[in-house]
């Protein structure tokens, strides 16, 4: 059987966009996003980085993965550069780059340092993200 040469393109350009489609959606923290997602009762992951850190790099590799195998899971990861950012580094309180701080709504529910236990960091995450609370029913008018 012949393969089309254009058929073989199209379906390693697909497989490359569905990639792509799971790739971890991180955003830049800003405190208007943070604050509505605390009210939202969000799940929020903020990661302190710093662009030339080898651990920030290692956690970054975990959390594309963990978000690949995880699409719709109902987290939101809010990104702070150690660098850049400093007063929200001070806020969270982290003494250094590679800190994970997690958070249900206002309440922090874990905090890490330089952690790079792929098993520890996606327990962690699935515990949170079973123990949301289900969303109660919206009245109807």
């Amino acid at each position: 059987m012949k393969t089309c040469p254009t058929s073989s393109l199209l379906a390693l350009l697909l497989m490359l966009f569905s990639l792509n489609a799971t790739a971890v959606s991180r955003e830049e923290f800003d405190k208007e996003r943070f604050d509505a997602l605390t009210r939202d009762n969000a799940l929020i992951l903020v990661d302190i980085f710093a662009n030339w850190c080898p651990t920030c790099a290692r956690q970054r590799e975990i959390l594309d993965r963990y978000q690949q195998q995880n699409p719709d899971a109902p987290l939101h990861i809010l990104t702070v550069n150690y660098n850049t950012q400093r007063e929200w580094v001070r806020h969270f309180g982290a003494t250094r780059q590679s800190t994970f701080l997690l958070y249900r709504g206002t309440e922090r529910i874990w905090m890490s340092v330089a952690e790079t236990s792929e098993d520890r960091i996606t327990a962690r995450l699935d515990e949170a993200l079973n123990n949301l609370p289900a969303e109660t029913p919206k009245e109807t008018p």
